[in-house]
């Protein structure tokens, strides 16, 4: 695990890994592993419960945000797109937080996929975790997610969905309600080296790593109260 962190937060390649971890062709095959079986989705959700217990939450959310942020492909590989709109060739990350800013679904599609269509794919995957929805009430969403989500979040989720536009006459990065969570969310994967373009020929290997990212996270929370400085 420690290497795997390391390999996402310092984005080295797995032959590149310190020689002080494990052989590359271990840790790489329990990154496979975890992923195939779905562990590491597994471990975000428990880690993000953990957390909203400890900051005084219920363990699930009674309302979510959904967004997405396309970024750059180094490589060749699946489902790749060139975003018009953002002038992006590669993949679109979309994801679905909590109010705080951590993940509960991800998804990750080619660029040129429009937002509303994007969408309703990580919200069915949303559906099909029933524990994480059984308090779910609102999704906060921007413009792009207007049209038919409204009427399939009511139908298929029994919530309702919030659209949060934009400022009149924006320009550039503007904190808007409720959503500057998920941004912050964005900073935080942005932040660590191996996921500031996407450099995976596999959209589930860039899946695994917004999981592992927020697992890493999460876990520097959990034991923040008991650092000694």
């Amino acid at each position: 695990m420690n290497a795997i962190f390391y390999m996402v937060k310092n984005g080295c390649v797995w032959r590149a890994l310190p020689h002080d971890f494990p052989a590359w062709q271990t840790v790489y095959y329990y990154f496979r592993l975890f992923g195939k079986s779905g562990i590491w989705e597994k471990l975000n959700s428990l880690i993000r419960e953990r957390v909203r217990l400890v900051e005084g939450r219920q363990g699930q959310a009674s309302a979510m945000i959904l967004d997405s942020q396309s970024a750059k492909s180094a490589e060749g590989g699946e489902k790749l797109g060139f975003d018009a709109w953002k002038r992006v060739r590669g993949r679109k990350r979309n994801v679905i937080t909590d109010t705080t800013g951590w993940v509960v679904v991800a998804k990750v599609t080619a660029a040129n996929m429009q937002d509303v269509f994007a969408g309703e794919q990580v919200l069915m995957k949303l559906r099909s975790r029933k524990k994480s929805i059984t308090r779910l009430e609102k999704i906060f969403a921007d413009g792009g997610y207007q049209g038919h989500l409204l009427d399939w979040v009511k139908n298929k989720l029994h919530s309702e969905m919030g659209i949060i536009p934009k400022m009149n006459n924006q320009k550039g990065f503007q904190v808007l309600p409720k959503r500057w969570a998920i941004e912050r969310t964005f900073a935080w994967i942005n932040r660590h080296r191996r996921m500031a373009r996407d450099y995976e020929r596999l959209t589930e290997t860039s899946e695994s790593f917004i999981y592992i990212v927020m697992i890493r996270l999460g876990l520097r929370r959990l034991s923040a109260p008991m650092r000694t400085y």
